[in-house]
């Protein structure tokens, strides 16, 4: 049975965020639909799955919340299903960037069509700019465009601010995956003072779906946030895969490294783990093998080692904070 998939947001003023987040959790959670949708008092954004009746009967509860049509959706299918469960999360904002208040609803950059992009980005007075992180662009990514190499979205505006060296009235071209973060991006780089801003309406995933593989700039395929993990021209799913150590996508030749060990390791992760940590891994893995063997869902060691993950990565930047401050006090 195929799965559906929509991954949606959109910009809106959210009067009562947590009464939204609590209803759509009760609502959701009835439908059988299974994903993480954030709400925030700037709107809400989400890839959830489900079957067919259930996700568009999601869409419809989603779009009685005022201001949310038209709401963004972008529909795709997968064999397995690529969520474990739903998770409606109260947040700041829908997609962290940490620049305060830049309201995309209303001040985003001009919208272009997946038909039309085309000839923004070769003309030669356009900059291309790719908002997603460094792990993404190394899938793939548009020809000739910059990547900033961040490690996350709340990176972006340091980049914009020490790297960006154009003048202001420059075209600029700004793309992400399927839409989000370039209207952020947009409203940033217009709070900055730049004048012609554009991005990609429905974001890769969008050109991907619309425009021809012989026309396309786009080289690779492109990172998505969920079991497929890549994707190509007409939304085929690609041959990458996870290091379920740490969550890297793996390419099919760095599948052939001999650092690579399927749920244990890989090129990016093998020479910096400790022995704590691949004991841990190996542990893991050796339970994943027993449940399959056995005929039983893995899913509860994934989702064990995803939060075991994400501890680490909070303490390794509470870490770095504090290490930060205590180099500003000691040359002050």
């Amino acid at each position: 049975m195929a799965h559906h998939i929509a991954a949606l947001y959109r910009f809106a003023t959210i009067t009562d965020a947590p009464a939204l987040r609590d209803e759509l959790a009760d609502d959701l959670s009835k439908l059988g639909v299974k994903g993480t949708l954030l709400v925030a008092p700037e709107g809400i954004n989400g890839t959830l799955s489900g079957n067919k009746s259930a996700i568009a009967a999601m869409v419809e509860r989603l779009e009685e919340v005022p201001g949310i049509v038209p709401l963004e959706v972008k529909y795709s299918t997968a064999e397995d299903a690529p969520f474990p469960r739903l998770k409606v999360r109260l947040k700041r904002e829908i997609v962290t960037l940490g620049a305060g208040d830049l309201d995309p609803a209303k001040n985003a950059g001009t919208y272009v069509k997946p038909q039309d992009w085309n000839t923004l980005i070769d003309a030669p007075e356009t900059i291309v700019v790719d908002t997603r992180n460094d792990y993404e662009v190394r899938l793939g990514t548009f020809k000739g465009a910059l990547d900033p190499k961040t490690e996350a979205f709340g990176d972006f505006p340091q980049w914009a601010d020490e790297q960006l060296d154009v003048p202001k009235d420059t075209p600029i071209a700004m793309f992400c995956t399927g839409g989000i973060r370039c209207e952020k991006s947009t409203a940033l780089l217009k709070a900055r003072g730049f004048t012609k801003v554009h991005h990609l309406k429905g974001g890769i995933l969008k050109y991907l779906e619309d425009v021809p593989p012989e026309e396309s700039r786009f080289d690779g395929r492109c990172f998505v946030f969920d079991g497929r993990v890549s994707v190509g021209h007409g939304l085929e799913v690609g041959d990458d895969i996870l290091c379920h150590a740490c969550k890297m996508p793996l390419t099919p030749a760095e599948q052939q490294s001999p650092l690579y060990e399927p749920g244990i390791a890989c090129p990016y992760c093998a020479k910096t783990q400790t022995a704590e940590q691949r004991a841990r891994f190996e542990n893991r893995q050796e339970q994943i093998e027993r449940q399959r063997k056995a005929g039983r869902d893995h899913l509860a060691a994934d989702l064990k080692v995803e939060r075991a993950r994400k501890r680490a990565a909070r303490q390794a930047q509470i870490a770095r904070s504090a290490k930060g401050r205590k180099n500003q006090k000691g040359t002050a």
